[in-house]
């Protein structure tokens, strides 16, 4: 895990101090050690590990400028991205949001045991009252990029940004998602790329323009059915 870390780092340009990585492999070594009673990853592998959620969420911080930013990381799951942020870029202030309450028991106690400050929010999405309070609103949620925006951007500050980390459909998304985001205050930036493990990963980055509507979010169930 040590080695893949640091080569995929100099790769992306992510510089890290030799504490800042044995932070990182404590991390991981928790999230295996707890996959065995909890299901947290399907990837196990301590170079997966590495590759696949440490350096994949590492390179966020070369899209926009993290230093010093309120981040929330909105459907955090094991606390990626927002948990490989935070080691990488120790002056983010970050939030981990997440609807099931035993894996934000435990992102609680791991980053505490590490000595990792952050606010492990057990609440969903639509019903977490802390409306445009953060610089940053991050994703690596499956949610289309429509039903997601609706989840994500009511949470960003005027002038700030909701990163969407997607995949090969990005660009699709982003098409189908164009209306969504005016509607929430929000334009489509960029789609900004970077390689892991030989595949193209993708960020949909969008800015926000305008506050939100106070009708939004609506209820899930209603984001769901009936998509922006």
């Amino acid at each position: 895990m040590r080695n893949t870390l640091t080569a995929e780092c100099e790769r992306l340009g992510v510089a890290l101090t030799p504490e800042q990585i044995d932070k990182f492999c404590a991390f991981g070594d928790a999230l295996i050690e707890k996959n065995k009673m909890m299901n947290l990853t399907a990837i196990t592998e301590p170079e997966a590990v590495a590759k696949l959620h440490f350096a994949d969420s590492l390179a966020l911080l070369n899209v926009v400028d993290c230093k010093g930013k309120s981040i929330i990381d909105v459907g955090c799951g094991a606390g990626f991205p927002g948990v490989p942020m935070k080691l990488g870029e120790p002056s983010i202030r970050l939030t981990l949001l997440d609807s099931l309450q035993k894996r934000v028991n435990w992102l609680h106690e791991t980053l505490d045991t590490l000595g990792v400050e952050a606010a492990c929010v057990a609440a969903r999405a639509e019903e977490y009252a802390a409306r445009e309070q953060f610089d940053i609103a991050v994703s690596r949620a499956v949610a289309r990029l429509n039903i997601l925006a609706e989840l994500c951007l009511p949470f960003v500050k005027v002038g700030g940004y909701f990163l969407a980390m997607k995949g090969a459909a990005a660009e699709e998304e982003l098409e189908e998602a164009r209306h969504a985001l005016y509607v929430l205050g929000g334009k489509a930036e960029r789609i900004a790329e970077y390689e892991i493990d030989g595949v193209t990963h993708r960020v949909v980055v969008v800015r926000k323009e305008r506050p939100t509507y106070a009708a939004y979010p609506r209820r899930f169930a209603k984001i769901k059915q009936q998509p922006l």
